[in-house]
């Protein structure tokens, strides 16, 4: 069936504390979803960030993000007072995230709450059904944060080796922080359960995004040490990045630990099938980013300073995803399978049956034919103007070689379109095509340029802060989406 969604972040959702939340204005962006006809939101990795502020590079492929706790629902509940929240500085523009301020105000406030709350049978259940991640994570997080943040490997040996010993002390030792930890994921599953659900009462199917890889400083590699390709000290022996290509002269170096797919298939898969399962509570879909590592996978030697010496390596193929759908049926992911492809990793994409993507921003290059053009799509793809990952179109086109430029147009057969107005050009040509979903970010549909950028793959600093404003989205805008999604048989 036809369908079209929108890709927003939830930090980037207009709210009164500094950063996106579960708050009314999310509950009011799924209304506006609606009343423009879309059945789907797209999201980005909802786990807590650290350093750089990338949700690709999370403390738990589990845990939540604290940040999107809505302070407006602990005020109601009585855990905070509006006095508390209103006397934190937590922006200074309303169309950015300020991160600093956000870390250093945000759990002070949050610690405030968690003083008054008491724990009833719901708080106890939820800790009970999420041991299995919340044990690890609880403990991690309060260890990490009394030695002000440093990596565990730089932990003392007993801690990072998890001597039970050592461990056991550091748990009574900790308690309180732990448990501090324990309320904000239950909070933040409280919440986003809440959204969740109303977003799938009024028809819209939330999109999850989950990276295939975990970074090295966090929960899952300190707790699972067997998952990865580590030595005998902990260090791992490669990292996953990309090789040299026209956009990176020397590769992009990612650095989170390898997996020991060995290791992943005498367990059937056990820990990822875990990890899957956990998704399909938080979301309807999930896409899986840089799918074509489950083919091959460029392993850079540790230590290095570039991706220029890395190899391939074989990953798992279609066995995991064979062992997903035996354990969990037929589940909807889509396969992030964008770069250069060889005929391995499509023909595993195809196997698996899953849509892989189709991102316009890649299709205009005259000097060659491109798989990205619409004319060459089957419907069994997800078609997007843009990622996270892309300039905005306004922001593209004005950075576009002139023949490219002008290849696009000539293929949209519009030399008249004012260029504020060109987006929705590339809207429109995504909604017209046969790809069974077509997902558009907000900014498009709102024809902001560059500076709405969410993110410059290697680069850190400006990243993952653009924000919408309050009454930015308006109704002529919600209109004239739901007559696009109406024209092209996506309502």
């Amino acid at each position: 069936m036809r369908a079209s969604g929108v890709l927003l972040p939830v930090s980037s959702l207009p709210s009164k504390y500094g950063i996106g939340s579960f708050s009314k204005e999310a509950f009011e962006f799924v209304d506006q979803l609606k009343r423009g006809g879309q059945k789907y939101w797209q999201i980005l990795p909802l786990g807590p960030t650290g350093y750089g502020d990338s949700p690709y590079q999370s403390f738990s492929t589990f845990a939540g993000n604290p940040y999107f706790i809505d302070l407006e629902t602990l005020i109601e509940e009585g855990l905070l007072t509006r006095e508390e929240c209103d006397s934190v500085d937590f922006t200074g523009h309303p169309a950015y995230v300020e991160y600093e301020k956000i870390y250093y105000g945000r759990f002070p406030v949050l610690k405030k709450a968690f003083q008054r709350f008491v724990p009833d049978q719901v708080f106890y259940d939820f800790v009970e059904e999420n041991k299995f991640w919340l044990e690890d994570y609880g403990l991690y997080m309060a260890v990490k944060n009394s030695l002000n943040g440093i990596s565990w490997n730089e932990w003392e040996a007993g801690l990072k080796r998890r001597v039970p010993e050592v461990l056991e002390q550091k748990r009574q030792e900790l308690a309180e922080e732990i448990r501090f930890v324990y309320f904000q994921q239950y909070e933040f599953m409280k919440q986003w359960s809440k959204l969740k659900q109303y977003a799938n009462d009024n028809g819209i199917r939330i999109i999850g995004d989950i990276p295939i890889y975990v970074a090295f400083d966090s929960a899952d590699a300190w707790a699972n040490p067997e998952l990865f390709q580590f030595d005998e000290a902990c260090n791992p022996i490669g990292v996953a990045g990309c090789p040299p290509d026209a956009f990176a002269a020397t590769g992009q170096l990612w650095g989170n630990p390898l997996y020991d797919w060995d290791y992943h298939r005498e367990t059937g898969y056990a820990w990822w099938i875990q990890r899957l399962r956990y998704c399909y509570k938080l979301y309807d879909v999930v896409r899986v980013d840089h799918f074509r590592g489950f083919d091959e996978y460029y392993a850079i030697p540790f230590g290095h300073e570039t991706a220029q010496y890395g190899k391939w390596e074989k990953g798992p193929g279609i066995e995991l995803f064979q062992a997903v759908k035996k354990e969990l049926g037929n589940v909807d992911i889509i396969a992030e399978d964008l770069g250069y492809l060889t005929e391995s990793v499509i023909q595993l994409v195809k196997d698996t049956g899953y849509p892989g993507m189709k991102v316009l921003q890649f299709a205009f290059d005259s000097r060659e034919e491109s798989d990205y053009l619409p004319h060459n799509y089957n419907h069994n793809c997800v078609v997007y103007t843009g990622t996270h990952d892309n300039n905005t179109i306004l922001g593209w086109l004005d950075e576009m070689a002139p023949h490219d430029r002008d290849f696009a147009l000539r293929y949209m057969n519009n030399y008249h379109t004012p260029h504020h107005e060109m987006p929705w050009d590339f809207i429109r040509l995504a909604m017209a095509s046969v790809a069974d979903l077509a997902v558009t970010p907000i900014q498009e549909f709102l024809c902001l340029g560059g500076e709405a950028r969410i993110n410059r793959p290697s680069t850190l600093g400006t990243n993952w802060k653009w924000r919408l404003t309050p009454g930015q989205i308006t109704d002529q805008v919600i209109g004239r989406m739901y007559e696009m999604t109406k024209l092209y048989g996506r309502l």
